[in-house]
């Protein structure tokens, strides 16, 4: 079973668009995810635009991978590192903490995943 940054059992992140390393709507992960795909946000336009202007276009249609881009709202799984680094951008996403896998933590202090959480449980 696959745990959370708070202990308990990680939680779906999203399935409209499916998300995770794995495609199976949670933010699960392995050794081969090197981007360790491990904290669920909810993806905000800001975020977004970060996200493109560093490399990586979270938006735009890939029709050909069976992608119809995010929008904002949609919860994702995103690499911890590109979520720290928007966060001290000041393009932070809303995360929540039951759906952002334990690993996060190598990544990013729960301090900071709490100060921007949406669930409940923060």
């Amino acid at each position: 079973m696959s745990r959370n940054v708070l202990g308990g059992e990680l939680v779906e992140c999203g399935n409209d668009p499916v998300t995770g390393f794995f495609r199976d709507g949670c933010c699960n992960t392995s050794e081969a995810d090197v981007g360790s795909h491990t904290v669920c946000a909810t993806v905000t336009a800001r975020f977004l635009e970060f996200s493109k202007a560093a490399g990586n276009d979270l938006s735009t249609p890939r029709p050909e991978w069976g992608f119809a881009g995010l929008r904002p709202g949609d919860g994702w799984c995103v690499c911890a590192a590109r979520w720290l680094e928007a966060a001290l951008a000041g393009a932070v996403a809303p995360v929540r903490l039951t759906a952002t896998h334990e690993r996060a933590l190598e990544v990013v202090p729960l301090q900071m995943l709490r100060a921007h959480a949406v669930d409940s449980e923060n």
